[in-house]
């Protein structure tokens, strides 16, 4: 008996001890719930009793060099439906479709939708959000925020960009520095019953946005405006595809003017700049898109044709393989092994020297100093000048060289390279190789972004690109600028000159592929003033009616340009 007692109450004390641990542990465990944990489940509470909605950050600012403002902001209103709080639906459904201008049924399948919240139009106006809001419907709600707008509608569409529905950068400088313009977005917070309904009644906590950095660019409004009306006018004149132009200083590559007309409206981006019987929403309306939206100075490549003879003399003239006063004779063609390569004027220019040459974009010469550079040196200055990588522009999208592999290349194939044909680069690309040689041998990064800056004008971030120097020496550099002087005083080039200004050039006229279609591309590449250039551009012309040579109709564009820019710039007359 004293034995069975004994177990019962060893069984007891068991069962008390172990009640007195699971109670030791509820305790900690409520402890912890009460006082360590309090702040981490007052949070999840909140959260279950607080809904927020994100809302749209005002982005920075896009502004030219001298701070006159691109691109800004608007404000909107995102308008929406909450289902458990709707009195009157039918009266919402008239209103919104009247008010948004969409259909009563597209409405309707939006606002009887059983959901937490449903959106019924972003990026409404805000005299819009205003009407609506003051109906007083139950159950809807106007939120504002931000939407992109650009204050000169078509300027420099192609590289500026612009943003999506969620103010998202899509293309050009917009997504390039999205990371610096996008700021950070807002909230509203909203309290919800157990069950996450919004409570009708309480006031909403709105946690405004950071708005993103300003963004400075190299750009000029005025200059940009110049060159799109010179682009414009000799598009319609010569009924020409499209016309680029670039302007830049060509001592660091800060890019004054890029232009590449047709330009679009950045404020209606979807919308084609011209009419088309094409219905909107299907793959082939967005092919027309994507190609309106081509930035033709960088995405697109061209044989460049006679604007690439520079190139091919720098490299003579360094490695010592000609000098400006030799003397050559010019029958009207060279013969290359087997083949025949004429000179654009056949019956030939007969005895001429090196300079004098340049002057007339003599093939058959140009062909004589491709050979005697040979393909490995050939390849060596395009690299040195460029023309083998892209140039790093700090925009999305920039197209690559497109050339023989060095083995595959032959004397003929090298030939007609040495006259700019049987390759492809980019207008920028040529530019960028023009400068190095005309402003003492340095290769820069062509570039846009100057720095960031909030809005009291306090620099938050600078950029700056590479550049390297010796590129071309400083004697060929010198020769060549006299040698392009001479092209346009005296030579194929006149058209460029602007009276008082000392300005070099080279034209170009290259037949597109296939050469039987006889298309063409003008062309014409001046810099001012000689001795001391800071201003370079580039003019392309693709495919005009009519007189087609670069020298005839692409000179002139870039003439009047500078006629224009350089006293704008303050450049004194030579």
């Amino acid at each position: 008996m004293n034995k069975v007692t004994t177990l019962n109450r060893k069984k007891i004390l068991g069962f008390v001890a172990v009640a007195f641990l699971l109670y030791l542990v509820l305790l900690v465990r409520v402890f912890n719930f009460m006082i360590a944990d309090s702040s981490k489940y007052t949070v999840i509470i909140k959260d279950l009793h607080e809904r927020e909605r994100e809302i749209k950050a005002e982005r920075g600012e896009i502004l030219d060099r001298n701070g006159a403002v691109i691109a800004t902001n608007k404000t909107v209103c995102t308008v929406s439906v909450i289902y458990s709080q709707l009195k009157n639906k039918e009266e919402v459904i008239k209103v919104l479709s009247k008010e948004l201008v969409l259909s009563e049924e597209e409405v309707r399948k939006k606002v009887e939708k059983i959901s937490v919240r449903e959106k019924i139009k972003s990026n409404v106006d805000k005299e819009t959000g205003d009407r609506i809001r003051n109906y007083n419907l139950s159950g809807v709600k106007v939120d504002e925020d931000y939407k992109r707008y650009y204050l000169y509608s078509t300027l420099a569409s192609k590289v500026i960009g612009f943003t999506g529905g969620d103010n998202q950068g899509i293309v050009g400088l917009e997504v390039e520095y999205e990371e610096y313009l996008s700021g950070t977005p807002g909230k509203i917070l909203t309290k919800t019953d157990a069950k996450g309904v919004e409570l009708p009644g309480l006031v909403e906590t709105r946690v405004e946005g950071i708005k993103g950095e300003n963004l400075y660019t190299s750009l000029d409004v005025n200059i940009q405006k110049y060159a799109e009306q010179a682009a414009l006018n000799v598009m319609e004149e010569k009924q020409a595809n499209y016309v680029s132009i670039i302007v830049m200083n060509p001592s660091n590559g800060e890019i004054y003017a890029m232009v590449n007309t047709p330009e679009y409206d950045l404020n209606n981006p979807f919308m084609l700049n011209y009419e088309t019987n094409i219905a909107k929403g299907t793959d082939e309306y967005q092919d027309l898109l994507n190609k309106m939206w081509r930035n033709q100075s960088i995405n697109d490549t061209y044989e460049p044709g006679s604007t690439f003879k520079m190139i091919t003399a720098t490299a003579a003239l360094e490695e010592k393989l000609v000098t400006p006063d030799e003397n050559f004779s010019c029958p009207g063609f060279k013969m290359v092994e087997d083949r025949r390569i004429r000179c654009h004027k056949t019956t030939g220019h007969g005895a001429e020297t090196f300079v004098q040459a340049t002057m007339n974009s003599c093939n058959p010469v140009f062909i004589e100093l491709g050979l005697r550079v040979g393909t490995e040196k050939f390849y060596s200055y395009m690299g040195k000048m460029g023309l083998m990588n892209r140039t790093g522009v700090d925009l999305p999208g920039e197209a690559g060289t497109i050339i023989h592999k060095i083995e595959n290349v032959g004397p003929v194939e090298l030939a007609t390279m040495s006259f700019g044909q049987s390759f492809q680069i980019t207008p920028l690309q040529l530019l960028r190789a023009a400068s190095a040689i005309v402003n003492g041998g340095t290769l820069v990064t062509p570039h846009f972004a100057l720095y960031t800056a909030d809005d009291e004008g306090n620099i938050i971030n600078r950029f700056e690109y590479e550049t390297i120097e010796n590129a071309v020496s400083e004697s060929t550099s010198e020769i060549m600028k006299g040698i392009l002087k001479e092209v346009v005083s005296e030579g194929g080039g006149k058209k460029g000159s602007v009276e008082g200004y000392s300005v070099g050039g080279k034209t170009a006229t290259s037949q597109k592929l296939p050469r039987s279609a006889n298309k063409y591309i003008a062309s014409f590449i001046g810099f001012a003033p000689v001795n001391n250039p800071q201003v370079i551009a580039i003019c392309i012309i693709d495919e005009p009616q009519g007189v087609y040579y670069g020298g005839t109709i692409a000179a002139p564009v870039v003439a009047e340009i500078f006629e224009n820019i350089l006293p704008y710039l303050k450049i004194e007359k030579d």
